[in-house]
């Protein structure tokens, strides 16, 4: 049904007539307006930016997601979609006289279908719960950030996650089939089909990655795959990430593709041992390797990834003797990020791609950016695929200091891209790179992006200013800027 509201002319009547009809919509107990409710809501895991929104509106059906939407469409009123808020662009970033539509009221897993191996749920469910409702029968949903206990299905749709294992089962974007997404104006679409492949533009794929800027997606149709016969987990340890990358550079050539090949440097080491005691050794890199499959050929695969790690000079290969042990491994890992606040009192995460063959070289240019800031930086990273998790370690109650950060995470992303790689793997633009863009894409492409956006939403209403640069954002012209000297260095290297 169409919303019908009294219009009332200034902010503040706007602002009273728009919580008081959110109220009717969805129930007054679940829109928040107090200072106190809503600093909960004024940033994501990235909490560099924040900003109060008006009011959060938490629905639970598909039905209150387009009525609220409908309202914010006709009142003009931009919205930003929020899950677990564990997001590290800023993505989820409330907007100045906007509202926060939080997701964590839809959190059903709606049906299971194992003939099919589909499972439908809200985009609130949290991403691990959808592996434990179908383990028993022998399933698991591949996809699995480091937050897979609390992100949300409807976050990972949103920034395309990945997660460790992504080298071997790919991305978000290769398990969902279908999505119910409403669009600005309170339509309701549905995008993809239970069938791997739907007929037709593909929209879905349009959709997923577009970090909330094309609409709220309130139905996430997943693709969940068997579970392997064997796995089977090894740390290798190295005297430096040279060595390390050397490993990674190796058993890719020889043609095995791992299900995750994660990498860590010493001072990510020294936090996690600190913090989790996952019994990782005392080195300059770890190097954690799993490989799942039939038995026979996990077996004879993991003694020649054991093999190539030695052969190229670690100094120890351990491998894990139980599910225990190999559970010990992973919660370093996992925890790799949580466990800086041991060693530092602020971190700023970056994320970006480079191709695997130029990883030892980025990662020793890292360190003389280090110096050059004289700021401590830890890696982490899935090194299958060439995804760089730098933790830029600062104290804000340091004068500047947060400033030199951000100066050191842009001179990172230079690097990146003069290596031939990518803004971002996993974590997203958001509104923490969304400067950044004109770096790696052209005027053109960004108006090609602008009027795909526009397709969905021409009110321009959806998580704006997040993804694509406008000049109010970024000061000057979205398509000019001025390249970084490393990344000139980079661009006269591969001419």
């Amino acid at each position: 049904m169409p919303v019908m509201v009294e219009l009332q002319s200034g902010p503040e009547m706007k602002v009273e007539t728009l919580v008081k009809r959110l109220r009717e919509e969805v129930g007054a107990e679940w829109v928040l307006t107090s200072p106190s409710d809503l600093r909960t809501y004024e940033c994501d895991g990235l909490t560099g930016w924040r900003q109060a929104p008006i009011a959060v509106v938490l629905p639970a059906t598909t039905d209150e997601v387009s009525r609220v939407l409908a309202l914010c469409h006709l009142l003009g009123v931009p919205f930003v979609a929020r899950g677990s808020g564990t997001g590290l662009s800023g993505g989820a970033l409330p907007v100045e006289d906007g509202i926060v539509i939080g997701l964590s009221r839809m959190r059903s897993i709606l049906s299971v279908d194992l003939e099919n191996e589909r499972v439908v749920v809200q985009p609130g469910v949290p991403n691990l719960q959808v592996t434990q409702a179908v383990q028993a029968a022998g399933y698991f949903y591949a996809p699995d950030p480091s937050s897979q206990r609390v992100c949300s299905i409807g976050g990972n749709v949103a920034e395309n996650s990945g997660g460790a294992h992504c080298l071997k089962y790919g991305f978000t974007t290769n398990h969902v089939t279908a999505a119910t997404l409403v669009l600005s104006d309170g339509r309701v679409a549905h995008l993809g089909s239970q069938c791997p492949d739907s007929p037709g533009l593909d929209l879905l794929g349009v959709l997923i990655g577009s970090e909330g800027t094309l609409g709220v997606v309130t139905e996430v149709t997943l693709r969940i795959v068997r579970s392997p016969e064997r796995i089977q987990t090894l740390l290798a340890a190295f005297d430096s990430t040279d060595g390390a990358g050397q490993a990674v550079a190796a058993i890719i050539a020889a043609g095995i593709v791992p299900a995750a090949m994660e990498m860590m440097d010493r001072a990510t080491i020294e936090a996690v041992e600190a913090t989790m005691h996952a019994g990782y050794p005392n080195c300059g890199a770890a190097l954690l390797v799993e490989l799942d499959g039939p038995a026979p050929e996990c077996e004879s695969l993991f003694q020649e990834v054991s093999a190539l790690c030695q052969r190229v000079g670690a100094t120890e290969v351990r491998v894990a003797a139980d599910e225990r042990e190999r559970a010990l491994l992973w919660k370093g890992r996992r925890g790799a990020f949580s466990a800086m606040g041991r060693v530092s009192p602020d971190y700023y995460v970056q994320d970006g791609v480079v191709p695997r063959s130029r990883l030892a070289e980025v990662l020793a240019g890292i360190g003389q950016l280090e110096a050059k800031h004289g700021l401590r930086v830890a890696n982490v990273f899935h090194a299958g695929d060439g995804n760089l998790h730098p933790l830029i370690l600062y104290d804000r109650r340091s004068p500047g200091g947060a400033g030199r950060a951000r100066e050191l995470a842009e001179d990172i992303l230079g690097l990146c891209l003069a290596a031939g790689g990518s803004l971002t793997g996993e974590h997203g633009v958001g509104r923490d790179k969304v400067c950044q863009m004109p770096r790696l894409f052209s005027v053109s492409d960004q108006e090609v992006m602008c009027r795909v956006r526009t397709a969905f939403d021409p009110s321009g209403l959806a998580n704006p200013g997040k993804l694509l640069p406008t000049p109010r954002l970024c000061g000057e012209h979205p398509g000019i800027y001025r390249p970084h000297p490393i990344e000139l260095a980079g661009q006269a290297e591969r001419l």
